[in-house]
C-alpha cells in the first residue's frame, strides 16, 4: 500500500504542499501496522514489555506523521478555499485521527499511569478493550485510503486505482488478524491445568 502510495505521488508531479499529506499518513499506516504485529507475538514478560516499548515508540512515530498530514492538508485546505471534510475520505479521516487519539491516549495511560484507572489491575482489565479498538481503527484507516481513491487528488491525479488499495488492505489483513489471539478478548475459554498457561 505505502508502495502505491508512493508510486502515486512522485510518477505524477508536480509535488506540492498536498503530496506530504498522502506520503505521510501511509508511512503512519506502515508504522502503526508494525506496531501492532510487534506486540501480537510476545509470550513472556520480557517479551510482553519490550513490545510494549516497541509498540508504543513506533506508534509515537506514527502519531507524529499523522499530526503532520493533518496539518499539512488542512493549510493546503485554508490555502486554496476549499471546504473541510466534505468527502467520504475527510470524514473517515477526521474520525479515524480522533479515535487514534483516543486509542492512543487510553493506550498510553493504561500502561504508564495505570493509577487513572484505580491500579494496574483494573487497568489491565480494559487492554482488551484497547487491543479489540485498534483492530476496528486499522480497519478504519484502510478504509480512509479506499476512499481517498475516490476523490479527484486520489484517484484522478495520482492515479490509486481503488481496486490496488483494495487487495493492499486484504493482504494487510490477511497478515494481521490470524495472529489476533482470542483468548485476549475473553471469547475463549480459558485451558484447565499446565497445558496451555
Amino acid at each position: 500500500m505505502v508502495a502505491l502510495i508512493w508510486a502515486g505521488v512522485f510518477l505524477h508531479p508536480p509535488l506540492s504542499l498536498f503530496s506530504a499529506h498522502p506520503l505521510l499518513n501511509s508511512s503512519a499506516i506502515l508504522f502503526l501496522t508494525e506496531s501492532i504485529l510487534l506486540l501480537q507475538p510476545t509470550h513472556t514478560a520480557a517479551q510482553k514489555r519490550q513490545g510494549t516499548l516497541i509498540h508504543f515508540f513506533a506508534n509515537m512515530v506514527a502519531f507524529d506523521l499523522l499530526i503532520a498530514a493533518f496539518v499539512i492538508i488542512e493549510c493546503n485546505k485554508f490555502n486554496h478555499d476549499a471546504v473541510h471534510f466534505d468527502s467520504v475520505h475527510g470524514k473517515l479521516g477526521l474520525t479515524t485521527y480522533t479515535l487514534l487519539l483516543i486509542q492512543s491516549t487510553v493506550g498510553f495511560t493504561q500502561y504508564f499511569v495505570p493509577q487513572l484507572y484505580g491500579g494496574v489491575d483494573n487497568a489491565k482489565s480494559i487492554y482488551k478493550w484497547h487491543r479489540l479498538s485498534g483492530y476496528v481503527v486499522l480497519v478504519m484507516m484502510l478504509a480512509t485510503v479506499c476512499a481517498a481513491t475516490q476523490t479527484i487528488t486520489g484517484g484522478e491525479t495520482l492515479n490509486i486505482k481503488l481496486w490496488a488499495v483494495l487487495v493492499s488492505s486484504v493482504l494487510i489483513l490477511v497478515g494481521v488478524l490470524p495472529r489476533i489471539k482470542k483468548q485476549k478478548f475473553g471469547l475463549l475459554p480459558k485451558s484447565s491445568g499446565a497445558v496451555g498457561q
